[in-house]
């Protein structure tokens, strides 16, 4: 929890500062133009990741398979267009980090692995029902 609220305080600052340094380098205009462009190009991409995403999952529906990886995908996906449509540098560059298949599967694999190693509290185990009628 301590967490979140650091990062609730922390972007914003990285924010302010890579807008106060890249205005300085390439100007007011093209820093808020580069943003703006940024933000339709990652949700442009969002967009069309998205529709991928949809079309397998409904071809895995066809094979009566369960579409895991592509729920996940496109909640990160909805999460990536999240950071794409907040103005800054490093939220759209975390957001096209999550938009992009290679990088995205990287990111989920590294999730799910940590959760994963958090899962200890299970005993694994066979059982049997019993009907109890006579």
């Amino acid at each position: 929890m301590n967490s979140v609220i650091l990062l609730i305080f922390i972007i914003p600052v990285i924010e302010i500062y890579l807008f106060i340094k890249i205005g300085s380098q390439i100007g007011a205009f093209n820093t808020i133009s580069l943003i703006i462009i940024t933000a339709v190009v990652g949700l442009y991409y969002a967009k069309y990741e998205g529709l991928n995403t949809l079309r397998s999952a409904v071809s895995q529906l066809v094979k009566n398979e369960i579409p895991i990886n592509e729920i996940i995908s496109g909640a990160a996906l909805a999460f990536a267009a999240l950071l794409m449509i907040l103005p800054g540098f490093l939220t759209d560059v975390i957001g096209l980090i999550i938009i992009f298949p290679w990088t995205r599967n990287i990111f989920l694999k590294k999730i799910t692995i940590k959760k994963k190693n958090n899962n200890k509290n299970f005993i694994e185990g066979e059982y049997e029902d019993i009907d109890d009628k006579k």
